[in-house]
């Protein structure tokens, strides 16, 4: 071979070699995004209504009237409503109607958990609802003594539901929720 055939040779390997030297392009990984929220502290929360409760103290509360409440999660865009209903021979229906508030998000739930509960030394006696999939509301709860206090509470965010995505902060608010329930005490008329 000649000295001009063996120098093009060379040339085109080293080229060759030298484009392929690149660093191999990958697609980037599926990532999702990481929501961290503070361990929850919580206050104790007494007004002039019939019962008090604790809540977390980042949460913004503003009463409503009728000794209902908003209890708003501004980092979180939800809020849990409160709703106060004196009892009076009508616990039936208030049950009914806390139950047909909870099962109309069935169509779009993946499933509702029930978590009764009681505590007959405050005589607290209520249900607390796990709603999972992109229902309008992922928690729900109704606490009463049957005889004169009834209390609802429902969370709601606002964001279109897609429950993959609001998981964390919906886990998050139904802690507190849950907390909330379960440290119910009523003030007046035991």
């Amino acid at each position: 071979m000649s000295k001009k055939i063996m120098g093009l040779l060379a040339v085109f390997s080293l080229l060759v070699f030298a484009i392929s030297c690149k660093d191999e392009v990958l697609p980037k990984p599926s990532s999702q995004l990481r929501l961290d929220y503070p361990v929850a502290q919580y206050v104790h929360y007494s007004g002039h209504c019939p019962f008090e409760f604790d809540m977390n103290e980042e949460a913004v509360i503003k009463e409503d009237k009728n000794c209902g409440f908003s209890i708003h999660y501004p980092k979180m865009k939800a809020t849990i409503y409160l709703t106060y209903k004196t009892v009076n021979s009508n616990i039936n229906v208030l049950l009914r109607d806390a139950q047909k508030l909870t099962y109309e998000h069935v169509i779009k739930a993946d499933d509702i958990l029930e978590q009764p509960y009681v505590n007959s030394d405050k005589k607290v006696y209520g249900m607390f609802y796990r709603v999972n999939g992109n229902a309008a509301t992922n928690g729900q709860f109704y606490a009463t003594d049957s005889i004169q206090h009834f209390v609802t509470g429902s969370v709601y965010f606002y964001a279109k539901p897609k429950y993959d995505s609001i998981m964390p902060a919906a886990s998050y608010v139904k802690d507190d929720m849950q907390r909330l329930m379960e440290t119910i005490k009523w003030t007046r008329g035991r």
